[in-house]
Order: C-alpha cells, then sequence, then structure tokens
C-alpha cells in the first residue's frame, strides 16, 4: 500500500516547524505504525535527507514513550491503543496522513516529533516517597483492602505517563495524568500517612508546570492508551478539598 505522510519537522523549540509531506510506497498494512516512520527514515538516509525524530522504546504499549498526534487524535484515535500499537491497516491505500508532536506549553518540541516530558517526571516528584516503613514482607492479608479500592488502584496505576491527555486536551491540563497517581495512592494504606501532602504538592506543580486545568471535556479519558477514567480527577479533587480544609 502506498501512504503519503505530512510530517511535522522542527529542529528546535526556538526554530519554527513546518509540515513536509512524503511519500511511502511499500507499506504494508501489518505493520505498526513506527514501523512506517522506520520505512520512511530509510527512505531518507538512502536520499541522503535527515531522518525524522520520533521517541521509541519498548513497542508494546508499555513504555508510553512513543505518542504523537495522528490525524489530529492522540496516538491515533482508537479506543486503548498506543501509537506502537497502531496498524496500518486501519488505513486506507492512498491515505494522508497528517504526524505532529504533542501540543502543549509544559512539552516543548526537542525536534521533530520530540518533545520534552520532563514536566510529568518533575510532577510525580513533588509527591515525594511513601515513607512507611513495612520491615520485612508482611502478610498478605494482614492489611484488608476492599477490592473496589483494590481494583480502582491497580486500573489508575497503569498510567505509562505518556502525555495524551495532555495532547487532546483542549486546556492541556495534566489533571488526568496527576490525577491517576494521586488516586492511586490514596486508594491503598500505604498512601494514606502523606495522601494530603501528596495531593497539594503535586497539584501545586502542574500549575507550575504550565498546564492547563481540567474543565471536564473527556477528551483525556478517550485518548488514554490505558483506559483510565476521569473518575479519578473526581476522586484528586475530594483529595484536594480534604486537604486544604484539613480532613
Amino acid at each position: 500500500m502506498q501512504l503519503h505522510l505530512k510530517v511535522w519537522r522542527q529542529t528546535d523549540a526556538s526554530t519554527p516547524g513546518q509540515f513536509r509531506t512524503y511519500t511511502v510506497a511499500d507499506a504494508h498494512p501489518d505493520m505498526s505504525f513506527l514501523e512506517l516512520l522506520d520505512v520512511l527514515n530509510e527512505q531518507l538516509i538512502h536520499a541522503g535527507e535527515v531522518p525524522v525524530e520520533f521517541d521509541h522504546d519498548c513497542r508494546e504499549g508499555i513504555c508510553g514513550s512513543c505518542g504523537v498526534m495522528i490525524n489530529g487524535k492522540a496516538h491515533g484515535g482508537l479506543p486503548q491503543t498506543a501509537t506502537c500499537q497502531l496498524y496500518l491497516r486501519h488505513f486506507k491505500d492512498g491515505d494522508e496522513i497528517t504526524v505532529e508532536p504533542w501540543r502543549a506549553k509544559g512539552f516543548p518540541v526537542i525536534k521533530d516529533l520530540v518533545v520534552e516530558r520532563a514536566a510529568l517526571d518533575r510532577i510525580i516528584m513533588a509527591g515525594g516517597y511513601i515513607s512507611v516503613k513495612t520491615g520485612s514482607a508482611p502478610e498478605a492479608n494482614a492489611i484488608p483492602v476492599p477490592k473496589a479500592n483494590a481494583d480502582a488502584a491497580f486500573d489508575y496505576a497503569a498510567c505509562i505517563s505518556c502525555g495524551a491527555c495532555i495532547a487532546a486536551c483542549p486546556n492541556a491540563s495534566a489533571s488526568l495524568f496527576t490525577a491517576a497517581k494521586v488516586a492511586h495512592l490514596a486508594l491503598l494504606p500505604q498512601g494514606h500517612p502523606e495522601r494530603h501532602q501528596r495531593v497539594l504538592a503535586m497539584s501545586n506543580q502542574m500549575a507550575a508546570e504550565g498546564f492547563g486545568d481540567c474543565s471536564n471535556h473527556g477528551e483525556c479519558q478517550a485518548v488514554c492508551p490505558k483506559g483510565i477514567s476521569i473518575d479519578a480527577i473526581a476522586s484528586m479533587r475530594r483529595e484536594y478539598v480534604r486537604a486544604t480544609v484539613g480532613l
């Protein structure tokens, strides 16, 4: 199959970027989207041109580094699918596909499709560590955790920090990302001692990084490759209110 790629090219954050159009004539429906970019880069290198920079690592939907906007949708728009899990069978022969980086103030462009996502690390760092000293491994049933809480905590902990929720949000809000980290620890006994300090510190850092606030559009939930619900945001807001009033 033949595909026409309209790819964002940008040298660095301080240099204006532009779209460049390339044609990949020998794409195969069973290729992943990242493999398509690999083939494009082989063409460019063979032609003596600069290859397209893009992030990737595990290529198994685990690391979250592969995120790009595809036809205006984070990760391509398929439910619970990272860019590396998107296959060309979902496109038609002759399609034009627009590929661009995450767009957010907190995600400055490094080069082409690669953005700096250290802001997410700083939000996590602001939350601090769990300081509870457990000693040796405790008996699994020593601290009962309701199954609903355990299941929800597991779902929130599935966040891979890809930033798709921020890129899709019209406010460039990091609320779903931050909420997943806050809510997952707030549901477990180990996270209780510092839960108030954690939610205040992470919320303040989120704002300091230049991310917007949540206005319940729900775009974040729609593009999350792990299907994390915006219920996490409601949980974070409850935690924030409790922390500010000292409950």
